[in-house]
């Protein structure tokens, strides 16, 4: 299944991580909301840009008003969180993507009407869930306009933080993790697919798609 936009309205997916038995705190809803207001607070503007790097661009499910492509610089998209509970188990962890140090990331921008509060708060119960990333404002070029937007950074100092993954690790985990919310061959998959819908070109990923898809044929010999 894909994550909808009734997960995040019920708190299914809080649910869904507390019940499992995992040892990680779960944001509650009045940490959710002081971790909004804290990034809004840092940088007040009449309009609110989201950039997406991953699953936000293929299956957003939030209410936006405008969709634009951008370059963040300083940031590179890369499976960089664990996750055993989305697309992977404890047995057997899934990876999902993070914005980490280093390079540049092509990505979506998002401009969502800033008197639609729920709208971010929608986005911040899925990005937050567990404090696996930072939100932070950064710098998004589009041609020659500069624009100030919300990024999910991997947070480093979080125990799900893959740090030194080899490439022949990421490609095992990504081919045979899934979970409740489906594989992390089809997360990278619909990422890759959302991206070129976009224009964009994510050489590293189509790489690791190959390498995956690769993996998987050779394990059904």
């Amino acid at each position: 299944m894909t994550l909808t936009r009734a997960d995040l309205e019920t708190g299914r997916l809080q649910q869904l991580i507390a019940q499992s038995g995992i040892n990680i705190h779960v944001l509650t809803e009045a940490e959710l909301q002081a971790s909004l207001d804290h990034t809004l607070q840092q940088c007040p503007q009449t309009d609110i840009w989201l950039f997406a790097y991953g699953s936000l661009i293929w299956n957003p499910v939030f209410h936006f008003v405008e969709r634009r492509v951008g370059t963040v610089h300083g940031f590179h998209r890369r499976f960089c969180l664990w996750t055993a509970l989305g697309r992977g188990t404890p047995d057997n962890p899934g990876l999902m993507l993070g914005l980490d140090r280093g390079g540049s990331c092509r990505g979506i921008l998002y401009r969502v009407a800033p008197e639609v509060r729920s709208e971010l708060l929608l986005v911040w119960r899925r990005e937050m869930v567990v404090g696996s990333y930072i939100p932070r404002w950064v710098k998004v070029i589009e041609g020659d306009t500069v624009r100030l937007a919300i990024a999910f950074i991997i947070n480093r100092g979080h125990p799900f933080y893959a740090s030194k993954l080899s490439l022949e690790a990421t490609v095992q985990h990504l081919a045979t993790a899934q979970g409740p919310l489906g594989s992390c061959a089809d997360y990278l998959q619909q990422t890759v697919e959302g991206l070129m819908q976009s224009g964009i070109r994510d050489r590293r990923l189509h790489q690791l798609q190959r390498q995956v898809m690769a993996l998987q044929k050779r394990a059904k010999l």
